[in-house]
């Protein structure tokens, strides 16, 4: 029987099935630790067995350096190491004398032989730029894993083609003009002064292409245990950050301009046999700080945004960077550094290296996906690929990164 009173039944709603929401990727966090006066002390003895083995010294002080500054680098608490053999490096600084050293002397012979030394030199730098990036990382660990490099010898010459084909018709260009000199002045425009000048037009034009080229080629080679780096870096935001850059360098020029000319005004105005005098100093005065002020802002500018820029374009299967290195920050340390470092006779240099270091690192974080303990785990089972075994290729040369 039907009973008025009830309540009607409401029906159950369908059940929905509650996806988790992926966890958000933990941040690996770099600090630096190093101090001016500590680095001051390796600096110094560098600096001493450097002038007393005439330079020969110079690989093992590199290794002592690299070795100070991945130790106090910490990733998410936990120090780089290097690896490196200085006595490898000692093989490749010296094949690098070598090879400078026979390009120096064949332009005392002729201009022919020095072109065909540069082309040799041009043949093997890639190939020793590659061996310098696998050096390096190859003996760099972390948390006992070792870093590697994988990029490739022919992507190396294609990275190095649009800076090397312009240079090699700017040397060539050079080497006949300054054979033909007398031909040259009489003439005014010959083949010689075209190739000349078609190489540093070529050269300035693409210059940032190049710049790109490289960058890709060092980020889309590194990896660590199962990360393979990848980095989008358009070559059209590189042509726009390099615009912007010679932007900032003329800020200043213009500048110290309108107030040297403002100085120069008021020493004649005050008259006196010495106004002349006082004009000329003022001008060079206002020439040499917008000089320096010119080097003071783009170098900065151009550092920090590269960074930001190349850094925050990379990822792995697991990992993203992220980089906030602020000019202002950078252009203010570097002003502070150039000015102790000067007031000083370049003993402040230690102390401006570890501040830019801290700058420029600490901006830098890590978004991980995954547990880093996971890949120490699975190389200890042997599931990682070998990364030690590329240290000595091409003599283990390390020209840097």
């Amino acid at each position: 029987m039907h009973d008025p009173d009830a309540v009607p039944a409401v029906p159950a709603a369908p059940a929905v099935a509650c996806t988790p929401l992926p966890p958000a990727p933990r941040v690996l966090q770099i600090r630096f630790t190093g101090s001016g006066s500590e680095y001051f002390r390796i600096w110094s003895v560098n600096l001493l067995l450097i002038l007393v083995t005439l330079g020969l010294y110079l690989p093992f002080a590199k290794a002592r350096r690299i070795r100070y500054f991945y130790a106090n680098t910490l990733v998410e608490g936990q120090a780089l190491s290097f690896h490196g053999d200085p006595w490898k490096m000692f093989r490749g600084f010296l094949l690098l004398i070598v090879l400078m050293g026979t390009y120096s002397a064949a332009g005392h012979f002729s201009s022919t032989a020095a072109f065909v030394a540069f082309l040799i030199l041009c043949a093997v730098w890639p190939a020793l730029w590659r061996a310098s990036l696998q050096f390096r990382l190859g003996n760099t660990s972390w948390r006992g894993l070792r870093m590697r490099f994988d990029g490739s010898l022919t992507d190396a010459y294609l990275a190095s083609a649009p800076s090397y084909l312009p240079a090699i018709a700017l040397v060539g260009g050079g080497l006949l003009i300054g054979r033909d000199t007398a031909a040259t002045a009489a003439a005014g425009f010959t083949p010689a002064v075209l190739l000349y000048g078609v190489g540093a037009l070529c050269m300035t034009l693409f210059a940032p292409w190049s710049f790109a080229l490289f960058k890709r080629y060092q980020h889309n080679g590194y990896g660590i245990a199962g990360q393979d780096g990848r980095v989008k870096l358009s070559t059209a935001k590189v042509y726009l950050l390099a615009l912007k850059t010679a932007g900032m360098a003329l800020l200043p020029m213009l500048l110290t301009g309108v107030l040297a000319a403002a100085a120069v005004g008021l020493a004649r105005g005050l008259g006196g046999p010495n106004r002349a005098l006082l004009g000329t100093v003022a001008l060079g005065i206002g020439v040499g700080l917008g000089y320096l002020l010119m080097f003071a802002v783009f170098m900065p500018y151009g550092a920090a945004r590269m960074q930001n820029l190349a850094w925050n374009g990379t990822r792995s299967q697991a990992l993203g960077f992220r980089s906030t290195l602020k000019f202002r920050s950078l252009f203010a340390l570097t002003l502070k550094n150039w000015l102790l470092t000067a007031l000083t006779l370049s003993l402040y240099r230690p102390f401006a290296a570890v501040a830019t270091a801290q700058l420029r690192l600490e901006a830098v974080s890590i978004g991980c996906d995954e547990d880093p303990a996971d890949w120490v785990a699975a190389a200890r089972a042997g599931h990682a690929d070998a990364t030690g075994d590329i240290a000595g290729d091409f003599f283990g040369i390390d020209m840097g990164l």
